[in-house]
């Protein structure tokens, strides 16, 4: 049986403050007029676009707890504002590194709390998932680095994806004993096929962004010295256009599988809330966390 000692040292070692590191591929995005101050976010609204920027560059946009609840109210903000699209994007080097794993193996800490804590925090996850399918307008995912685990495969639920051409595209999840989240077991191989999506959620194959781009997982990929400048020339082009006539087009269309998907993230995450107790899932991300606080 796993140590509660040993989860808590893995938990310290990798929780142990850094400096923020000083990033060469800053985004460079409108300023804008910041439309709501949250603590793990950037919410800003500009030429009919309202851009939300993940910003913990220092943990490579790793998704605490609280800035899963940050993007649910970011996106419930941005549905109901006047702008015409809704942009994600990250701050520094990295898109986002995925689900903050930190927090995760914080719960199974104090034993008396795992149950109640588990629930609560899939219940907000399956909240966050939700937010993404109901989202009313289009959603244009700006991937300016990495991305990995939920940052990926929540990009089936995006309607354009742009990405740099340093990007990679990482979903780990089996080796963390883990299961592919954000509707992905439905996404994926609707895009890419049963065979490459396979590959890329059940044995974590990495994606460079040329083959995302290859197996229908982004819209078009930039060279990294024109990424931002290209991509928001493009972004702003499409805030011309009507709103109302963008917003019901994308209904329409997602209106054909809206349910199928609120169905399928309800059944990931009953298949999660199971994996997550187990001690081959404690295991896998205790060993993580210790070889990454040796790095």
């Amino acid at each position: 049986m796993l140590k509660v000692e040993a989860l808590q040292q893995s938990v310290d070692l990798i929780s142990t403050p850094v400096a923020a590191e000083v990033s060469t591929h800053a985004t460079t995005k409108p300023a804008g007029s910041m439309a709501a101050q949250f603590e793990t976010l950037l919410l800003s609204t500009e030429d009919n676009i309202t851009t939300i920027c993940l910003n913990r560059p220092q943990k490579k946009n790793a998704i605490s707890v609280m800035m899963y609840s940050e993007i649910i109210e970011a996106l419930r903000l941005a549905g109901k504002d006047e702008s015409i699209i809704t942009v994600i994007t990250g701050s520094g080097d990295y898109y986002c590194s995925g689900n903050d794993l930190t927090n995760f193996v914080t719960t199974k800490v104090t034993r008396s709390r795992v149950e109640q804590t588990d629930e609560e925090f899939l219940s907000m996850f399956r909240d966050f998932v939700r937010a993404f399918i109901d989202f009313p307008k289009p959603l244009i995912a700006v991937v300016n680095g990495p991305a990995v685990g939920v940052a990926v495969t929540l990009l089936g639920l995006f309607d354009t994806v742009y990405a740099t051409d340093r990007a990679t595209f990482h979903t780990p999840f089996t080796k963390l004993g883990m299961f592919p989240e954000g509707c992905s077991s439905y996404t994926f191989p609707r895009m890419m096929g049963a065979a490459k999506a396979s590959e890329m959620l059940l044995f974590g194959r990495k994606l460079s962004a040329a083959e995302a781009r290859e197996q229908g997982l982004v819209t078009d990929v930039f060279p990294d010295s024109t990424f931002q400048a290209e991509v928001w020339r493009r972004l702003k082009a499409y805030a011309q256009l009507p709103r109302n006539s963008l917003v019901l087009s994308k209904q329409l269309m997602r209106s054909h599988y809206r349910e199928k998907l609120h169905a399928v993230n309800d059944r990931e995450c009953e298949v999660v809330a199971g994996l997550q107790q187990s001690e081959e899932c404690m295991n896998a991300v205790v060993s993580f966390l210790q070889s990454k606080s040796k790095l």
